[in-house]
């Protein structure tokens, strides 16, 4: 099973820095590395810079767009289309599709990060996914843990990591453990006759 890890990150502004740019790339790379599927919000900065590397790396990129069409995702919203494999069109503007986006993942990295960020940070929080903070990255990631010390309302993993390699094989770790003991939960009679 391939699974789907969701990068998410600034599309502009203070946190994209080389060295930033430079792990979201090497985040993609681990990502395709491991034999996972990067899904992102098929947009500039953090997350076109992690396609570039799941590309570089042989991967798979998926992403899903605010847009409803591919001309209204390039003319309107004025984004890339190249380093991704398939461009989903939810045509739900930035909030729906960061619901769609990261609901569709099996887990979720953080990667520096502004509003739409944050948001898919409690989406995924709230729904208990597996997520990955690349320490040291700036924007909403360098405060993830603040907030979560603030607001927490029940348990979630969140692992942190300033090295790309080491968050994604941590992410893999957890979803393969997290998958493992939902197939135990599973009784053979349900696996064979699905109601």
């Amino acid at each position: 099973m391939s699974f789907k890890i969701c990068v998410s990150g600034a599309a502009e502004g203070d946190s994209l820095n080389p060295e930033t740019l430079k792990k979201s790339e090497a985040v993609g790379e681990a990502i395709a590395k491991e034999d996972a599927v990067l899904v992102t919000g098929a947009t500039t900065g953090i997350p076109h810079h992690a396609a570039k590397g799941a590309k570089k790396a042989g991967g798979i990129s998926i992403g899903f767009s605010p847009a409803s069409t591919r001309f209204d995702h390039m003319k309107r919203y004025q984004l890339p289309v190249n380093y991704m494999d398939l461009i989903v069109y939810t045509g739900f503007g930035y909030a729906g599709r960061n619901l769609i986006l990261t609901r569709s993942a099996d887990a979720v990295i953080i990667i520096g990060g502004r509003i739409g960020t944050l948001n898919e940070f409690t989406v995924a929080f709230e729904d208990r996914k597996p997520i990955g903070i690349l320490e040291d990255s700036g924007g909403i990631a360098d405060e993830i843990e603040e907030i979560t010390r603030i607001a927490h309302k029940h348990e979630c993993r969140v692992l942190y990591d300033p090295d790309p390699k080491k968050l994604v094989k941590g992410l893999i770790s957890d979803l393969k453990e997290k998958y493992k003991a939902d197939e135990e939960k599973l009784s053979p009679a349900s696996v064979e006759n699905p109601e």
